[in-house]
């Protein structure tokens, strides 16, 4: 069984936050995969699914982000699961909105739900980081995080979230390479030529090819004295 835990704060008023991608991410995962309906547990929602042979276990920790740790680390003790089963899904300042990137173990970099995460079941997890851009000053990221993404946020959101959904049964396996791939073909789809280059067409009305005049010179004189 594998872990996806997405990252957010519980409640209305937080549900379209920067600081919540996390919990889009999950969310998306359910819709788009036929999970089970949400459930309560380990002081967090939860969804049963699989995910190709992987049978996955969504959680949005309930108990705010700066606690996160305590209901991902009940939930790995009850299904006797390692912390490298364990995928966390979150919002990342220093990625510029709509980057993602996966990465395995590492530091908390400041973000209060991976810290508290690493405080419950250690570092040596994996991640998923959601680019949503930084603010500039360090005075910023608290307001910044906590406000609702913007309007013109919509489609770059919308792209990641949907690549991150194509590419959950890759991550399910192991394959980071393959789900960086499908989230690219969302955010990043290559570009296809605008037409296919047409064979030249010959002219409606050539022009007639100049005659040959195959006379000798002493022919040509004679006739110009006919």
């Amino acid at each position: 069984m594998k872990l996806f835990v997405g990252l957010g704060n519980p409640g209305s008023k937080y549900a379209r936050n920067r600081h919540n991608i996390g919990f889009m991410a999950v969310d998306r995962i359910a819709e788009d995969h036929g999970f089970g309906p949400w459930k309560s547990k380990f002081q967090a929602e939860l969804a049963e699914g699989r995910l190709g042979d992987q049978k996955v276990l969504l959680i949005k920790p309930q108990t705010f982000m700066n606690r996160s740790g305590q209901s991902v680390g009940e939930a790995m003790r009850f299904y006797k699961l390692d912390s490298s089963d364990v995928t966390v899904f979150h919002d990342e300042l220093d990625l510029a909105p709509g980057k993602v990137r996966v990465k395995a173990g590492g530091g908390h970099a400041g973000h209060n739900g991976l810290r508290s995460i690493h405080e419950h079941i250690s570092p040596a997890y994996d991640r998923v980081r959601l680019g949503i851009g930084h603010p500039g000053r360090k005075e910023l990221v608290s307001p910044y995080v906590l406000s609702d993404f913007a309007k013109a946020d919509a489609d770059w959101l919308d792209d990641v979230l949907r690549g991150v959904s194509d590419g959950a049964g890759f991550l399910a396996d192991g394959d980071g390479g393959k789900f960086m791939n499908a989230v690219a073909l969302r955010t990043a789809p290559p570009r296809s030529s605008k037409s296919s280059p047409q064979p030249d067409k010959p002219a409606e009305n050539p022009a007639p090819a100049p005659e040959v005049d195959d006379r000798s010179a002493m022919q040509k004189l004679l006739d110009k004295f006919k």
